[in-house]
């Protein structure tokens, strides 16, 4: 729990940034792998990736000053402190976005690349959530347990008491979701958003599940759910129906990929990897096949 890492001269290198960055470089380059062997514009991933990270990280704030209002109104000023505070599900709500009018202007296929840079994504997020963990922010409840961390330094989470270190929690079922979603991608490629899909379902109940571990409960509640838990459940329905909707498409004889009927008939059938639609329950044993 390192909130800054090292220092050169009068300058800090904090351990949230860094983690950052590194996912940020890291994500960038297995999309560039992964596009370049599935025969697609690699050479337009960084400007892809560059663009829904700024505006991921905009609307993440945006989501943060909306869920918690009332705290920036008492002090005004406090909106100026724009290095902390960000709601992930406000980055993803409009990096998706932004990465859409990308896909757009650059006429790119908008199913494929984002099937595409679902892992990354979740590669990104999990370095991210290390970078919580030595900032501090974003901890868990107090706990008496083994597991239980203590941090010294932080200046957002309570120092000195043993807490649940819920952010290497949701950083090691982030690394797992990138597994899933590559190993997934894999066996269902040009089945458009079932990456996509898959990964809101699965993201959407592991961070529903970890709320009950947080302790930083000033970030604001919905009834009895807090704010994330409660965008969750629509982030869930989203992703079902994504998950499905090459079904329902297939029904109505139409691609999304802009081909003829015949077309995609004749893809489907003579592709030697043609699998049955497939639902949530089987996509593990897709994955371990």
């Amino acid at each position: 729990m390192r909130h800054i890492l090292f220092k050169i001269g009068p300058f800090e290198i904090a351990g949230y940034g860094t983690m950052i960055a590194l996912g940020f470089i890291l994500a960038l380059i297995m999309g560039e792998k992964r596009a370049k062997k599935k025969e697609m514009r690699d050479d337009l991933i960084f400007g892809l990736a560059f663009t829904c990270i700024i505006f991921g990280i905009l609307g993440a704030k945006l989501m943060h000053y909306i869920t918690d209002l009332k705290y920036y109104l008492e002090d005004p000023s406090r909106f100026l402190n724009i290095g902390s505070g960000f709601v992930v599900y406000g980055g993803i709500i409009l990096g998706v976005l932004a990465g859409y009018i990308y896909c757009r202007h650059y006429k790119l296929n908008f199913p494929e690349y984002f099937d595409l840079v679902m892992p990354s994504v979740a590669l990104a997020q999990a370095f991210g959530r290390i970078g919580c963990f030595l900032a501090g922010c974003c901890y868990g409840k107090e706990t008496d347990s083994a597991i239980g961390v203590v941090f010294k330094d932080s200046p957002f989470a309570p120092n000195g008491v043993k807490l649940i270190p819920s952010q290497l929690i949701s950083s090691l079922l982030l690394f797992i979701l990138v597994f899933i979603l590559v190993r997934y991608a894999d066996k269902t490629w040009r089945r458009p958003f079932k990456v996509a899909g898959l990964y809101m379902i699965l993201y959407s109940i592991g961070r529903f599940f970890i709320e009950f571990l947080r302790g930083d409960e000033e970030r604001g509640n919905v009834g009895f759910l807090s704010t994330s838990q409660f965008i969750s459940i629509f982030i869930l329905i989203g992703g079902i129906v994504l998950f499905n909707l090459h079904s329902m498409m297939s029904r109505k004889k139409y691609s999304p990929y802009g081909e003829k009927e015949d077309v995609v008939e004749e893809r489907e059938v003579s592709s030697e990897k043609t699998m049955e639609e497939s639902t949530v329950e089987e996509v593990v044993e897709e994955i371990t096949e």
